[in-house]
């Protein structure tokens, strides 16, 4: 893999707004949770709906999804295993532009690499980077095939697939681990919303650099 450099004549420029002005301003903190698991296991759904929640009750997130990524940032990658890792570090980066900005992240791709979720741990970092296994069981998520992918797969028409020809890692101790073939997307939600709560200010707590 080509080594990134980064072009000797640039010089970080400071900004003159605080991370605690923004935490004020949006009543929380930071977070990026990072969603892995096959296609199919339920992500996106899980992902828009978080996202839908969170949005109700007043804080400012935004969903990185892979499908909608790829739309635009990605459309050069292809899904070998260089290009996905190439695809996770550009979502890392984003991510933790967005997470500077004070929102809260939820991110929806397979990645399924550890190698690349340690990396995109590590630029993120780690004080803000939740990682969600949705471990719905490859029979459950090729039964729904909600686009056809799998039978393609299996057909030989798509190469490096996950879970059929290219290998899924999954995490070794995530954060939150969901299987959305025994859960309901409400009671999944519920989940969710729990691990965010530290993460959210509430009006009786100090807003400017912790409670």
């Amino acid at each position: 893999m080509n080594q990134l450099h980064t072009a000797s004549n640039l010089v970080w420029q400071s900004p003159q707004t605080t991370p605690e002005h923004r935490r004020d301003l949006l009543k929380q903190y930071p977070v990026t949770l990072w969603m892995t698991g096959l296609s199919g296991a339920g992500k996106s759904t899980l992902a828009f709906a978080l996202e839908k929640r969170l949005i109700s009750q007043g804080h400012a997130c935004f969903v990185l999804d892979g499908d909608n990524v790829r739309h635009g940032l990605n459309r050069d990658l292809d899904f070998s295993p260089h290009a996905r890792s190439e695809n996770i570090r550009r979502v890392a980066e984003v991510a933790k532009l967005m997470n500077s900005a004070g929102l809260i992240v939820i991110s929806s791709f397979i990645s399924p690499y550890r190698e690349d979720r340690g990396a995109a741990r590590d630029i993120i970092g780690s004080e803000a980077f939740l990682e969600l296994h949705i471990s719905t069981a490859l029979q459950d998520c090729e039964r729904r095939d909600p686009k056809g992918l799998y039978q393609k797969a299996r057909a030989g028409l798509i190469s490096d697939f996950t879970g059929i020809s290219a290998p899924y890692e999954p995490p070794l101790t995530p954060a939150l681990s969901i299987d959305t073939s025994s859960s309901t997307v409400d009671s999944c939600i519920e989940r969710m919303l729990k691990l965010v709560e530290p993460f959210l200010i509430r009006d009786n707590e100090s807003r400017c650099g912790g409670s």
